[in-house]
């Protein structure tokens, strides 16, 4: 059975909520669940006590046992300095899709006359070792 620790939807429609549940990762996202861990009120402005609340100690023998939090749990994991987590780098993420569609055909473009420049070129040196011979 493969344990995560994740982010279950409660709240109304437009006024999200979520609870930090420790569920097996076949259930659905709000369905069943093993354990409660806390809760997360994305409303609250980011300095507010209330907008986080994990039990700790629950959480660290869940990962004992081999549970696996989901990325949002493990950053807010992160900042509480229970679990350690690798910055990820993606720089094209910032640059807009049409731009970056743009880069990449004229990429192909520049790789498609690489090539061909590298095969006339050994085509002329193939020559130029049939002449000399």
């Amino acid at each position: 059975m493969s344990l995560k620790i994740r982010l279950a939807r409660a709240g109304t429609k437009k006024r999200p909520f979520y609870h930090i549940v420790i569920a097996d990762s076949r259930s659905p996202r709000d369905g069943r669940f093993i354990e409660r861990l806390g809760f997360f009120n994305p409303l609250l402005p980011k300095d507010k006590t209330e907008r986080l609340k994990i039990d700790l100690d629950k959480v660290k023998a869940w990962l004992a046992k081999g549970a696996l939090p989901t990325d949002r749990v493990s950053r807010f994991l992160d900042e509480a300095g229970v679990l350690t987590r690798e910055k990820r780098n993606n720089p094209e993420r910032a640059i807009p899709r049409k731009e970056r569609k743009v880069l990449k055909e004229e990429a192909v473009k520049a790789a498609a006359a690489a090539k061909v420049a590298a095969t006339a070129k050994a085509a002329e040196a193939a020559k130029a070792a049939a002449a000399a011979s």
